[in-house]
């Protein structure tokens, strides 16, 4: 679902959704979770569609704002604007509705994704409306900023730390930034209270049901609007399944030992042939390079220009990389240009990973996320437990296993969670269609039939192969997501695609 509680944890993100699909206050209460009665809400607010503001991507875009309750307990409270896009269908004599997309996270813009990324989607498209969003605390939606951009640039650095009291300082200064920068709409950021402005997009819509596509943490969203929404669940499907019963150190070691498949087997495929990774001329060996070259930026970081390039700044980019197999060849193109001193590839991978743009700014994402994460979940593991995770997870994956430490993060953080994103019962719902990939690093396979277990109403489509979102990586499933849209024809349980 992305990155993390801190910027280093892993986390399914949405620039990773998106290369995968291959064409392409302190004192703060729970309000962030609370679940409110339906009937607290009064009124279906009105849409104002116009043309984007014009960029290269946008043409044919229209965009809008959703007013929605800050704070669902006080409907008639302050409101904040969600930002909305759609592209409509191309088809309109034979148009379904809308689809919604929420591409993951959390923390990802679905507006950006869905102007890069509707392509993809053009089959979709003949029928639907495309719709995306960008999430309440992201981007355009009262975004949550908490460091600057030179503070992120030394935050990047330096985190994880395999010291507890440094990280502690690290993770605790991180978190009172966003207190001081965005504490008025902390509590109120977590995935039910998403849900519900699913729900009100959903009436602003005209739709009588919900349709939906999520990917990543936006399959827990998906999960958590089908269990306050049952009756209102169109055709739903939910690629690359997050299991939200789980806890946050049990959840840092499943992500751990995910990228570290994935990256046992970006070596295999690099050495597939002996002379056909610069790396080395098998896996061990190519292996031994990439801790080599982490060793030395651990001991003496490298720079390009002015920016450090640190062992954390390297694992990010190596962690990005990972989330597709479209991006293998970047990252041995990188890799082999690092440990000749040239790091510019790695730091662009890292660049992407954590939501830099070019002029030095970033996005939401790393700031969004952890302020989701921490107030969907009561769980509050100490740094030290993290620490104590990352020394038994060093022998099975020396690379990945220190991002485990941030599973702390939260011990921290300003508001209190709850756990009401965590329960997910869909009974009642149409078929929920679960898409999990054997082989996907940052939301692992197992998570997918477990989210299928809790909804009671899913249906599990199994891809056999490697990354993060199965739609766009095989015409098998893009057939059956695609039917199941389109027609509304469940596949067979247990349906397996290669």
């Amino acid at each position: 679902m992305s990155r993390g509680v801190s910027a280093r944890r892993i986390w399914p993100v949405v620039a990773a959704t998106v290369a995968g699909l291959g064409a392409l206050a302190a004192t703060a209460g729970c309000g962030g979770a609370r679940v409110v009665p339906e009937e607290y809400v009064t009124a279906t607010p009105s849409l104002q569609w116009k043309a984007c503001e014009e960029t290269a991507s946008s043409s044919g875009f229209e965009c809008a704002t959703l007013q929605v309750p800050l704070d669902y307990a006080k409907p008639e409270g302050r409101q904040i604007g969600i930002a909305l896009i759609r592209l409509r269908a191309t088809d309109q004599s034979r148009r379904i509705g809308s689809l919604v997309f929420n591409f993951g996270g959390p923390g990802g813009s679905g507006v950006t994704t869905l102007m890069n990324a509707a392509h993809a989607f053009s089959t979709l498209n003949t029928r639907y409306d495309l719709v995306s969003f960008d999430p309440r605390g992201v981007e355009r939606s009262s975004g949550i900023r908490c460091l600057s951009g030179p503070q992120m640039d030394q935050y990047m650095t330096r985190e994880p730390s395999e010291n507890t009291a440094t990280e502690t300082k690290l993770v605790t200064e991180f978190a009172r930034g966003c207190e001081r920068n965005a504490g008025w709409i902390l509590p109120y950021v977590g995935t039910v209270n998403v849900a519900r402005d699913l729900e009100l997009l959903r009436g602003a819509l005209g739709e009588p049901n919900l349709n939906y596509l999520g990917f990543s943490y936006g399959t827990h969203l998906g999960a958590v609007y089908a269990t306050q929404f049952p009756k209102k669940v169109g055709r739903m499907v939910l690629d690359s399944a997050v299991d939200p019963s789980i806890d946050m150190l049990e959840m840092a070691k499943t992500q751990a030992l995910g990228f570290q498949k994935a990256y046992e087997d970006y070596l295999a495929d690099c050495a597939k042939t002996p002379t056909s990774c610069p790396l080395g001329a098998d896996p061990a060996a190519a292996n031994a390079t990439v801790l080599k070259l982490l060793d030395t930026l651990a001991r003496t970081p490298g720079k390009v220009g002015s920016r450090p390039v640190t062992e954390d700044v390297a694992r990010a980019g190596i962690t990005q990389a990972l989330y597709s197999k479209f991006t293998w060849p970047l990252l041995t193109e990188a890799l082999d240009e690092g440990r000749k001193g040239k790091l510019d590839g790695l730091l662009a991978l890292a660049d992407q990973y954590a939501g830099r743009q070019p002029d030095g700014t970033y996005s939401t994402l790393q700031f969004s996320l952890p302020s989701v994460l921490c107030v969907d979940s009561t769980d509050r593991p100490s740094v030290a437990q993290g620490e104590e995770l990352a020394r038994r997870l060093e022998k099975q994956t020396p690379i990945f296993g220190p991002t485990a430490i941030s599973a702390g993060s939260c011990s921290v953080w300003p508001v209190r969670g709850d756990d009401a994103a965590r329960h997910i019962d869909a009974t009642g719902s149409n078929p929920i269609l679960v898409v999990g990939v054997t082989n996907d690093p940052a939301t692992p396979y197992q998570w997918a039939p477990r989210l299928t277990e809790q909804l009671r109403t899913g249906v599990l489509l199994t891809l056999n192969g490697e990354g993060h979102g199965a739609y766009g990586q095989s015409k098998c499933i893009n057939d059956k997501v695609d039917a199941y849209l389109l027609e509304g024809t469940v596949p067979a349980k247990g349906t397996r695609c290669d």
